[in-house]
C-alpha cells in the first residue's frame, strides 16, 4: 500500500468513526429534544396525544381557574388560536394574565395541554424568543417606538 492509499484509509476511517459518533448521539437524544409550538401551530398539525412538546404565546384574560390545590387551568393564546393547560405544582412568582409565558408538557387526548413546568418573563422589557417569534410571525408583536426592548401585543 503506497503512502496515499494509507492517508485515504485513515481519512475514510476517521469519518466512519465521526459519522458513527453522531449518528449514535442523534439517536440518544432523540427522546430529549422537546419542540417549541403556538397555540394556532398545535390547532392546524394533527399532533398526536402525548407527545411532548413547549407550548407558548399569552396567558389569555379571565382565563385562571384554580380549582382547588396546587392545580391551575388557563388557557394560552397567540391570536389565531388557544390551548387550554392544566398545571399542578407553584407558579413563577411573575406569571400573570396577558404575559408571555412557556409551558413544557404534553398534549392530552381531549386536546388540553397537561403541562409540568411553566416558565414566565422575568421583568417588563422581556418576553421569551420563541414566543415573541411566534407572535411576530402572526402580526401581534409591536416593538414600542420609544426605544427599548418594551412591546405591546395587539389582539
Amino acid at each position: 500500500m503506497t503512502r496515499k492509499q494509507r492517508r485515504l484509509t485513515l481519512i475514510a476511517g476517521g469519518l466512519a468513526v465521526l459519522g458513527t459518533a453522531l449518528g449514535l448521539v442523534l439517536f440518544a437524544m432523540r427522546d430529549t429534544i422537546v419542540f417549541f409550538r403556538s397555540p394556532a401551530d398545535i390547532t392546524a398539525m394533527n399532533i398526536a396525544p402525548g407527545t411532548r412538546m413547549r407550548l407558548g404565546g399569552l396567558v389569555k384574560e379571565g382565563s385562571i381557574a384554580r380549582p382547588g390545590g396546587q392545580t391551575i387551568h388557563f388557557v394560552v393564546t397567540d391570536g389565531a388560536g388557544d390551548i387550554a393547560v392544566r398545571y399542578t405544582g407553584l407558579l413563577p412568582d411573575l406569571f400573570r394574565e396577558g404575559q408571555g409565558v412557556v409551558t413544557e408538557g404534553v398534549l392530552a387526548p381531549d386536546g388540553s395541554f397537561a403541562a409540568d413546568s411553566v416558565l414566565a418573563k422575568h421583568d417588563e422589557n422581556y418576553m421569551p424568543r420563541e414566543v415573541a417569534d411566534a407572535l411576530k410571525e402572526k402580526g401581534l408583536w409591536q416593538h414600542a417606538e420609544s426605544g427599548g426592548d418594551a412591546a405591546t401585543v395587539t389582539q
